[in-house]
């Protein structure tokens, strides 16, 4: 079992939700979060004032998936959040060593 961490512009929620769908991946869970990357931030008018915004407002979804469908929710992430601009984010893959559901007691991959 892997978590797969994923780092978007928030306006690219919806299609990555129905890319990760369509692959049968059921739940996810969404923070609101704020970073830079290589861009560093930018600038912005207002009243007439230019201003520095450091941290751009992002969404970090994660996922916790069985190994083997690792590669696919990779590449429908990648594609669906794709913009082609800088800020598109990254998506980071991180080991899982045990997952419980609460309500029924089912561990690791039948808890997914």
């Amino acid at each position: 079992m892997k978590i797969v961490m994923a780092v978007i512009k928030p306006f690219k929620l919806e299609e990555v939700r129905d890319a990760l769908t369509s692959l049968g991946v059921h739940g996810l869970t969404v923070t609101e979060v704020k970073g830079y990357g290589r861009q560093k931030g930018h600038t912005e008018i207002y009243r007439g004032a230019e201003y520095a915004v450091s941290f751009l407002p992002k969404l970090k979804i994660e996922v916790a998936v069985p190994a083997e469908i690792v590669p696919q929710v990779i590449e429908g992430i990648a594609l669906a959040a794709r913009t082609g601009q800088i800020g598109d984010g990254k998506i980071f893959v991180v080991p899982l060593e045990k997952a419980v559901r609460i309500r029924t007691g089912e561990a690791d991959a039948d808890a997914l």
